[in-house]
């Protein structure tokens, strides 16, 4: 635990004796209620919530922090392989109206997305299923969440690196906090969220211990890993701290699934650029253009064929390079050049990017709807969107332990899988 001292910088946050789970949950309660009063009671949320085609049948999932719907699809994607097998539903996965035939049976079912990003909004509509209720609005302002059986999202963390470990009883909102609120309130039995490598040293590890004792004191059994999305699949060198709750009551232990793809014999190769991109050389589509600054130039951007691209950013101009013609060379302290001429290197297209985030070639990104935008100012949203979301096979090997247990649960609770066994850490909101 932490406390604010009244000075200014880094050092005005020093760490305390540890505090006991008790202590920890009074002030995260204490804190939730203050943010929660802050709220102005909405009956927009309220007529929101009786929308929601929430199903007994079905795991019930709400999406925070939802974006374009990289996270949710694999899921989705997961929940029907637990139902009608892996083989038939990735294969099912490469052909839109297949999908959509079968992505009724999946155990997951979205009812409920919020995201302050409209094109990202936008895209999620265009390729989700109808019925999925979006809200395009500061969480901070959202004062009912719809009950549900899993919440997930990957909530923004840039205030992290600003201070240090900042804490639940620092005057500023954590967007952390809003996303427990919505566990506090709704007490579903699962959460998963999911967040960048660096938040794992930010402050030492403090911020990160904060943040899992804190998810705990709203009543899960909660723990984190570091996963690479190439170790499942992914084209792409990406480590992301996955954090998995799940309610105190509930007779579950969820246990990280292990690699598919890697050196080992036993396993598959890891996908390359190569298997990913390679067919779109001749025609990649729309890609971002224009020049490379001094920041873009002080690193190596090109990967070669056979290795996984770089982590894919969520800008256009920060794109990495095609792996086509020539390496990079270094010509010294943080300065590379292009061996071969500007002239002959490109950033990956938005659809290249697309399939080393592994999302389906059917999968459409919106570029907005202003007219006065340039090209690569629509590009960019794309990129954005893209660069922003979970790896769908990443987000898949996260979701198959849940969808597996997910089948025998509702079996064994058909028509109540919505439990209150353990109400000590609920809070009335209605």
């Amino acid at each position: 635990m932490t406390v604010k001292l009244d000075i200014k910088g880094r050092g005005r946050f020093k760490p305390t004796p540890d505090y006991s789970i008790d202590d920890v949950k009074s002030v995260l309660m204490e804190k939730i209620l203050e943010e929660s009063f802050r709220i102005i009671d909405s009956h927009e949320d309220l007529e929101v919530i009786k929308k929601v085609d929430f199903r007994n049948d079905k795991i019930n999932v709400l999406s925070l922090f939802s974006g374009c719907g990289g996270l949710d699809l694999g899921f989705e994607l997961a929940g029907l392989a637990a139902v009608i097998g892996e083989e038939e539903a990735l294969e099912a996965f490469k052909d839109r109206d297949r999908f959509n035939q079968l992505r009724e049976q999946s155990i997951f079912h979205t009812i409920y997305t919020n995201d302050m990003f409209k094109e990202a909004n936008q895209s999620y509509k265009m390729n989700a299923p109808s019925h999925i209720v979006q809200l395009e609005k500061d969480i901070r302002k959202v004062k009912y969440f719809p009950k549900c059986n899993l919440v997930l999202g990957g909530f923004p963390c840039p205030g992290f690196s600003e201070a240090g470990p900042r804490l639940i009883d620092d005057d500023r909102n954590f967007l952390y906090l809003h996303f427990i609120r919505s566990l506090v309130q709704v007490q579903p039995e699962i959460f998963v969220a999911e967040n960048v490598k660096g938040m794992m040293t930010l402050g030492k590890g403090e911020v990160l211990k904060q943040i899992i004792e804190d998810f705990a004191s709203a009543g899960y059994n909660v723990q984190f890993k570091l996963l690479n999305a190439r170790d499942y699949g992914v084209p792409q060198l990406r480590e992301r701290v996955i954090i998995v709750g799940v309610r105190k009551d509930i007779d579950f232990t969820y246990a990280y699934s292990d690699p598919t793809h890697g050196e080992a014999e036993s396993l598959l190769p890891f996908k390359t650029l190569r298997d990913a991109i390679s067919d779109l050389e001749e025609d990649p589509g729309l890609y971002y253009t224009g020049s490379y600054s001094s920041i873009y130039m002080s690193r190596n951007r090109k990967k070669g064929w056979d290795d996984q691209s770089f982590t894919i950013q969520a800008s256009g101009r920060q794109a990495p390079l095609h792996p086509s013609g020539l390496p990079m060379q270094k010509e010294g302290a943080d300065k590379w050049s292009f061996t071969d001429g500007e002239e002959k290197n490109r950033r990956l297209s938005v659809k290249e990017i697309a399939r080393i985030q592994t999302f389906p070639d059917w999968f459409e990104f919106s570029m907005g709807t202003s007219e006065k935008a340039s090209l690569n100012n629509k590009l960019d949203k794309q990129y954005k969107q893209i660069g922003n979301a979970v790896p769908v096979l990443l987000a898949k090997a996260v979701a198959m332990p849940i969808a597996n247990w997910a089948v025998e649960y509702l079996k064994q609770y058909p028509n109540e899988h919505i439990r209150r066994e353990n109400e000590e850490f609920q809070l009335e909101f209605f």
